[in-house]
This record gives structure tokens, sequence and C-alpha cells, in this order.
């Protein structure tokens, strides 16, 4: 291995040391327990270190934030493989959506709530975004009854992550969700027919 490629190895691995130490820190303590203070003294380098990798708490938070919509992207995926229809693979879907949304509070908070200059909807989208959006738009292709699948996709989303915030809140009778979820996808499959 060259010089240049351990370089390149131990800088990767310090960047991952400082995502994998800001989500655990979030999620023990909440976002605003997290600076690039704390995170410097919590991985044992200095600041300076810290941001010849991220400019800053949220261009941090932007790769917490990737890092969540890959794990999303592949909770989705899982659970749609195993179904066996396209109304159980929907209801799979959103099931891993608003589990992965409860089970993750901070890393939810960095992918949907804190500020990013992530990019949604547009050409420039990253990977892991698209991947979580691409994996709920699959479950929805076979109930769009010929309306636009991204739209659609958009709309569904919309709905299920107002169903989690609303809750997360306690905006929502609390104990109901399953029922809140199963409703909509009633609703869903019933108003798009195949």
């Amino acid at each position: 291995m060259s010089l240049q490629q351990r370089r390149e190895r131990e800088r990767a691995q310090r960047h991952q040391l400082i995502v994998t130490a800001a989500r655990e820190m979030a999620e023990a303590e909440g976002w605003g327990a997290v600076t690039t203070r704390r995170l410097a003294e919590r991985i044992e380098y200095s600041q300076p270190v810290l941001y010849s990798h991220f400019a800053g708490k949220n261009a941090i938070v932007a790769a917490v934030a990737l890092e969540g919509f890959t794990e999303l992207a592949a909770a989705m995926r899982e659970g749609r493989a195993a179904a066996a229809d396209p109304e159980q693979a929907l209801a799979a879907a959103t099931r891993a959506y608003t589990e992965f949304a409860d089970g993750n509070p901070a890393l939810y908070d960095a992918m949907f709530v804190l500020a990013t200059d992530l990019p949604f909807g547009s050409p420039d989208t990253p990977a892991p975004l698209q991947a979580a959006f691409d994996e709920l738009s699959s479950a929805l292709a076979p109930l769009t009854g010929g309306r636009d699948l991204e739209t659609f996709t958009e709309v569904v989303w919309g709905a299920v992550h107002g169903l989690v915030t609303l809750a997360r809140e306690g905006r929502l009778r609390p104990g109901l969700q399953e029922q809140r979820l199963t409703m909509l996808l009633d609703q869903l499959c019933a108003a798009y027919p195949r």
C-alpha cells in the first residue's frame, strides 16, 4: 500500500469516526449536545482536524443524514422484498419507515428536521436519498392507477412522515400509530386500483 493510499484510508476512517461519534452523541443526548468541541474531545483529535473533514455542524448532520437514508432504504427494501403482493409490499415498506423513525429519533431528525444543504427532489439529490425515495416508489408503482408515480410517492411519503412527526411530538392520541397507518394504506390501495 502506498503512502497516499494509507493517508486516504486513515482520512476515511477519521471521517467515519466523526460521523459515528456525532450520531452516538445525538442519540444519547440530543443534537443540542453535539458541538464540534465535544466531538473533537470525544474522537481525541483537535478541532482543526475535525474542520478538515467538515465545514461545521450542519455538514456533520448532513453526513449522518446520508447514513440514515442508506439504512432507511435498506429497511424498506427488506420489508418490501418479503411481501407476497403489492399491498403487502407497501404495508411492509411504510411500516419499516415508521419503525425506523421510532427506533432512531436523532437520526430521523438529522434526515428530516435539522438544517442541511442536502438537495431533495432535484438532479443533484445524493444517491442515499434517491435510494430511499426509490424504495417507496417501487412499493407504490403497482398502485398508481395511471397517476404520476413520483408525485404519488411524494404524497404518500408526506402522509407517512406527517403521521410519524405528529405522533413523535405528542400531537396525536398515543398507541394508535398502527391503526392510523393501516387506515392510510387501506385508503391508498382503494383509491388507486391496479
